[in-house]
C-alpha cells in the first residue's frame, strides 16, 4: 500500500476557541495516519520491542488551504516520498467531507536504534513503505532554520512527565505548545497561522529548564526553544 488513507471524527480536544481544528490536531493527526502506515510495514510502535528501533521526527511543514471546523467529518492521506542519505520524507493531505482540500504537510524523519543510536536506511526497510514521487510542495526542501539575531526571552519552562514520548523526551508536539506559550498576547488572540513550520534539533527531557525567544521577521513569527543555558538549541517554530 503505497498510500495510506483514514477518516476520522474530531472531538471537542482537537479545536481552537473557534471551534476550528486546531494547528497541533493536525499535526497530531498526521503522526496518527503516518503511525498507521508504519504498522503496515511493520516498523510502528507495536514492533518497537522487537525491532528495537524508533522513528525521530526532525521537521514538519504545514499550510492550512481551508479552516476546518468542528462538525466536519476528515480524511487523512499520507505516503512515504522517499530518502536521502538518513532521511526519509513523508506527505500528507486532509480533506473534508465535500472532498476539499483543506491542509496539506511534509515531514522529515530519521530511524534510531534503541541501544545503537542513528540508524542506516536499508533497501528492505525503504522497499516495506512503498514511496511515491508526488510532493505537496512542489519546490520545497527542507533547509536549516536559523536563529534570528534579535529575540526577546518571553516564556520559561520545566518539561514535565506529561511531555515524554515513547522515546523518552519532550513530545514534538509540545514544543508548539510552547511557542504559543512565548507569543505576545495580541498575537496569540489575533491570528490563526495557516502556516507552520518546526525544524528540532536537540531533545529535552524530564526536568530541563527550557527558555523560549520570540522574534517577528519579514511577516513571520518565530519562536527559537534553548536549553537554560542557552548552549542547546532545542528547535526553531516559524508561523505565519
Amino acid at each position: 500500500m503505497a498510500y495510506i488513507e483514514h477518516t476520522f471524527d474530531f472531538s471537542i480536544r482537537d479545536i481552537d476557541k473557534n471551534t476550528n481544528l486546531s494547528n497541533k490536531a493536525i499535526l497530531g493527526f498526521f503522526e496518527d495516519i503516518g503511525g498507521f502506515h508504519s504498522d503496515i510495514a511493520g516498523y510502528g510502535i507495536k514492533d518497537i520491542e522487537k525491532t528495537r528501533i524508533s522513528w525521530v521526527l526532525l521537521h514538519w511543514k504545514m499550510k492550512v488551504l481551508k479552516r476546518l471546523k468542528y462538525g466536519d467529518t476528515i480524511h487523512v492521506k499520507t505516503w512515504s516520498r522517499g530518502a536521502i542519505r538518513a532521511c526519509c520524507y513523508r506527505d500528507y493531505e486532509i480533506y473534508n467531507q465535500n472532498n476539499e482540500l483543506c491542509v496539506i504537510g511534509t515531514s522529515k524523519w530519521t530511524l534510531i536504534h534503541l541501544e545503537n543510536g542513528l540508524m542506516r536506511l536499508t533497501n528492505e526497510l525503504l522497499e516495506k513503505y512503498q514511496s511515491e514521487n508526488k510532493a505537496v510542495f512542489e519546490d520545497f526542501t527542507f533547509e536549516k532554520l536559523k536563529e534570528p539575531e534579535d529575540s526577546k526571552l518571553t516564556f520559561e519552562y520545566t518539561v514535565q512527565r506529561r511531555d515524554i514520548d515513547i522515546n523518552g523526551h519532550m513530545h514534538n508536539l509540545c514544543y508548539l505548545d510552547l511557542a504559543y506559550e512565548a507569543l505576545p498576547q495580541d498575537v496569540f488572540e489575533n491570528f490563526s497561522f495557516n502556516n507552520i513550520e518546526i525544524m528540532y534539533k536537540t531533545g529535552a527531557y524530564i526536568g530541563n529548564n527550557i527558555k523560549c525567544f520570540y522574534s517577528f521577521i519579514n511577516d513571520e513569527h518565530i519562536v527559537t526553544i534553548k536549553s537554560e543555558d542557552e548552549k542547546a538549541l532545542h528547535a526553531i517554530v516559524k508561523m505565519f
